[in-house]
């Protein structure tokens, strides 16, 4: 195969473009509603301790990532027998609005325990038929196409769709649930409305790749999920550092959005300050994901990450100012963190399909698997910091309707985890991307002409 061949790769149609980017509605919209309010659903509508919200965050994230790599091998089983990986797809994306609306639609008559109990086996339910379509997701951008650029066209629709759903989601959800008087009513409109936008999007991502047979593969059989994402950890330094950076900067944002509601109410003194919050972090990606693609394209994605990195750290930090003057500027550091978060949300995405092809497609389910395992723990572990911290400080837990006083130590530990911890864990990041290495057949790739 020429050099040219690699860059250019199979061309994907249209319908498959489209497709694939719809899937995002599905992957998106889930990752983001439950990480923004679900820990502000348990401890200001159903009073549950901030201890016992990190429990109940959690123990479904860890079931998550548990079966996230046996998935992975029934992907590539699927994609190995039947020339595609859409069957598991579309078992998920029927089930997922089953548990998504039973996790915001605990009774009103249940006392916190009880109702935690609740959200713990619908959120349980949920994120097992995530898991589902997610896995198999992943692994699609290496099945469709062998071109370096190709998968960064792939991926920057996807990742155009994704910031795109984000926004409407996580700004229009709390929106909707305010707009209901929230409460449990206010939540159960919102896990409603938001199951079947989730469902559209990915059956449409079904249906737009169902047919496009995976590029040919060698024959090595596959083995058990686990051994062989772990073998792959082991063998592939390349793979290794880069799912580790990823999973650094799914904790700073999981983080940084799990307080975004805390900051809203107890620190700008409005609710509804999250939406305006959400839009400013988000908004910025709709306008410069292209020009982050065409940064990759010149200067090779890994140097792309490292520039959004360091652009988010900056603007992270200064948000350790919030208690000094909490204004209008905050909404202005947001959309630069916001600019550095698209880019950070793209690069590791368009990076991973090259470092599966460089280890072998026939393991592509297997290392999905396991990079989504650990994107789950690393989001799950965002609201966990951030409860965890509310919970150190005396966060004092209310039903809904109520805005109970709370300790300074409380009030500090929410501007820190919007500022400082994410800023702390993007940096640590940043210190292990030094030692990535481009594969070498992208890295001759890095300044070519896209087509």
């Amino acid at each position: 195969m020429t050099t040219s061949d690699v860059t250019r790769g199979e061309h994907v149609p249209r319908r498959a473009v489209a497709g694939y980017a719809a899937g995002s509605v599905g992957t998106g919209g889930f990752s983001t509603l439950p990480g923004l309010v679900l820990a502000y659903y348990l401890t200001d509508t159903l009073a549950v301790p901030a201890l016992l919200a990190s429990v109940v965050v959690i123990v479904p994230k860890v079931w998550d990532v548990l079966i996230d790599p046996a998935v992975g091998a029934l992907s590539d089983r699927e994609a190995r027998t039947r020339q595609t990986r859409t069957r598991l797809m579309a078992l998920g994306a029927l089930t997922l609005p089953i548990g998504f609306i039973a996790t915001f639609a605990a009774p009103a008559a249940l006392s916190p325990g009880a109702a935690a109990i609740w959200v713990v086996v619908a959120f349980l339910l949920a994120t097992t038929s995530f898991s589902l379509f997610q896995v198999p997701y992943i692994a699609l951008p290496a099945d469709l196409t062998n071109g370096y650029h190709e998968r960064t066209r792939l991926l920057s629709w996807r990742i155009a769709t994704l910031a795109l759903t984000i926004l409407l989601i996580g700004a229009g959800g709390p929106a909707l649930r305010d707009l209901a008087g929230g409460g449990h009513v206010g939540y159960l409109l919102m896990g409603v409305v938001v199951a079947a936008v989730l469902l559209a999007g990915m059956m449409a991502c079904v249906s737009g790749v169902r047919g496009r047979r995976p590029q040919p593969t060698s024959s090595q059989p596959a083995m058990s999920g686990y051994r062989e994402g772990l073998r792959t950890l082991r063998e592939h330094a390349t793979y290794r550092i880069l799912l580790g950076v990823f999973i650094l900067q799914a904790v700073a944002t999981g983080v940084m959005l799990a307080a975004a509601q805390y900051v809203a109410t107890y620190t700008l003194g409005s609710q509804a300050a999250l939406t305006f919050l959400f839009v400013a972090l988000v908004g910025p990606a709709l306008v410069v994901m292209p020009l982050w693609t065409r940064y990759a394209a010149r200067f090779g994605k890994a140097r792309g990450l490292t520039a959004a990195t360091v652009l988010f750290v900056v603007a992270t930090l200064s948000l350790i100012a919030l208690p000094v003057a909490p204004s209008w500027w905050v909404y202005g550091a947001v959309a630069v963190a916001g600019v550095a978060y698209a880019g950070m949300q793209l690069f590791p995405l368009a990076m991973l399909p090259d470092v599966i092809s460089t280890a072998g497609r026939e393991r592509g389910g297997a290392m999905s698997g396991l990079w989504t395992a650990g994107e789950t723990a690393g989001f799950a572990c965002g609201p966990v910091l951030v409860l965890l911290m509310l919970a150190a400080g005396g966060f004092v837990s209310s039903g809904p309707g109520e805005a109970a006083s709370q300790p300074a130590a409380a009030h500090l530990g929410i501007v820190l985890a919007f500022s400082a911890v994410p800023a702390f864990l993007a940096l640590a990041s940043l210190l292990l991307l030094r030692r990535y290495d481009e594969p070498e057949a992208a890295s001759k790739q890095i300044g070519a002409p896209q087509r």
